[in-house]
């Protein structure tokens, strides 16, 4: 998507375009996009050649993802002209302890962090920052061989089966933020002055990979003084790193906000000078073309020298509607695989629902990824302790709505103690018949299931996932899911349809 919309408003500029790409299975490997394609891998010494042989006034490295990013310094030493954020900054912003001394300088809060290179620096450096940690490689893409980890125990076992760690491949400890709302916010920067492109909020909390957790466009629960001072910690940090171009940044909000004041703690989990995987949700969301602009900003017009159609420069766009990005999952075609969802990534595509309030935004995206969400029947809930005064409140809603709920013995208690009909339901270890007979039965229409990070209490719940999966019963293991699913329910008689372009010409 970026590299296309890059090649057509560097067309427009008058510019010859040549894009470097393998993937058959993308726009920009059309022939039409680009004045010249080379079907070639992004490569070290490929690149070099293509260079060579094309003489290039300028080379974007922002719109691949990581891959041509981990390139720019060689290329930059090989004489290679690179345009936009400087090969430098990207270093900086990729590096643990260059980014992190930039955070203490700019005054802003990282979740307590370390790098370890051996499996005993990495005991002692755990109890120095504290439990649960989320750990993971150094250099991963999607989160691969990430986990988070509640002790010691947790921690060896990870270290003998998960990597190998040395000094050339150490392992990145980072204190687990709980409950915490994570943030993805966009923006372009010309060297100087910085747009924010969108702020999205996420449903699924800190924890669950951003690929995979929905978002929302506006944000749905976030005031607008704390969408302020994440406006205000972006542009510092672009401005810092002197971003040309695309950036993408990762924050954790923890805490709650008060009438009293602001008591929610703003963490930056990572910066990306690059376009990220939102780029495309916040463009069709805000109609703003994000990565026609960032494009224009590397080829040297600044942000206040661009116009569209209308003559006006490029701003942030907050739409009247809400729109939500949400995974698709393969879950269905790998019929033993546990889809709980958690650090590493697991979605293979994303689709976008779009509504006039948050609930029917999330209805349309569940639609969209294919969750067939019932009109009546029974929603069985069975939740980790300290979900359980939310899921009071879920199951108080889906009674309102018209559904019947079964929970497992805590939650129902829980349920029961509110005053809300629920009837009581046995884990498999409780006896027959059990959550997993009644979902094969076809009694279950909706399946809530939240459990401890643990690995023990993800493996003894495994058996309802597997069998809602089994049976096409829709299904959610994060509390924030939940909420937003029974939200959604409350909308399913007034689906309103309207076409995109529609919508952008309204924000005009």
């Amino acid at each position: 998507y970026c590299c296309v919309h890059a090649a057509l408003a560097m067309r427009e500029d008058g510019y010859e375009t040549i894009m470097v790409n393998c993937n058959p299975e993308t726009v920009s490997t059309d022939y039409d996009t680009s004045d010249r394609l080379y079907f070639e891998p992004v490569t070290l010494e490929d690149v070099l050649e293509i260079v060579d042989k094309e003489r290039p006034t300028g080379v974007i490295v922002q719109y691949g993802g990581q891959t041509p990013l981990k390139l720019a310094l060689d290329l930059e030493r090989a004489g290679v002209p690179i345009i936009g954020t400087s090969p430098d900054s990207i270093d900086v912003a990729e590096d643990r302890e260059r980014f992190q001394q930039l955070l203490h300088k700019l005054g802003l809060k990282q979740p307590p962090n370390r790098t370890a290179r051996t499996e005993e620096a990495a005991l002692v450096l755990a109890r120095e920052i504290g439990y649960p940690l989320v750990v993971r490689p150094s250099y991963v893409l999607g989160g691969r061989a990430m986990e988070i980890v509640h002790g010691d125990k947790d921690l060896e076992r990870y270290m003998r089966e998960a990597v190998r760690v040395s000094e050339k491949s150490p392992v990145l400890l980072d204190r687990f933020l709980d409950d915490a709302i994570e943030v993805d916010v966009d923006c372009i920067a010309d060297g100087s002055d910085v747009m924010i492109g969108g702020i999205m909020e996420h449903v699924e909390q800190a924890g669950v990979h951003s690929g995979d957790s929905a978002c929302s466009l506006p944000p749905y629960s976030l005031s607008p003084a704390l969408q302020d001072e994440l406006r205000r910690q972006t542009t510092l940090m672009a401005r810092a790193l002197g971003v040309v171009g695309l950036m993408n940044v990762q924050f954790a909000i923890q805490g709650t906000e008060t009438d009293g004041g602001d008591a929610a703690e703003v963490f930056v989990l990572e910066v990306n000078p690059r376009a990220s995987r939102t780029v495309p949700f916040v463009s069709k969301a805000t109609g703003q073309p994000l990565a026609k602009i960032a494009a224009r900003c590397m080829a040297g017009t600044r942000l206040a020298e661009q116009r569209d159609a209308a003559g006006r420069a490029p701003r942030e766009v907050i739409p009247p509607y809400f729109s939500i990005k949400e995974a698709v999952f393969p879950f269905n075609k790998f019929p033993g695989v546990d889809p709980i969802l958690g650090p590493e990534m697991r979605s293979t595509g994303e689709v976008m629902g779009v509504g006039r309030t948050f609930g029917e935004a999330m209805l349309k995206s569940q639609l969209g990824a294919g969750s067939k969400l019932p009109e009546q029947g029974t929603v069985v809930l069975t939740v980790k302790d300290a979900d359980k005064a939310r899921a009071v409140k879920v199951a108080s809603d889906l009674v309102d709505l018209g559904f019947s709920v079964a929970a497992t013995r805590g939650t129902a208690a829980a349920i029961a103690d509110a005053g809300v009909p629920v009837k009581g339901v046995n884990k498999v270890k409780d006896g027959r018949p059990h959550i997993a007979d009644l979902v094969k039965a076809g009694e279950v229409q909706l399946v809530f299931t939240t459990v401890d990070e643990t690995r023990t209490a993800i493996a003894d719940s495994r058996y309802i996932r597997t069998a809602a999966l089994a049976h096409r019963v829709s299904y959610y293991t994060t509390m924030a899911g939940c909420e937003a699913v029974t939200e959604a329910l409350k909308h399913e008689a007034d689906l309103e349809v309207r076409p995109l372009q529609e919508l952008h010409a309204d924000l005009a």
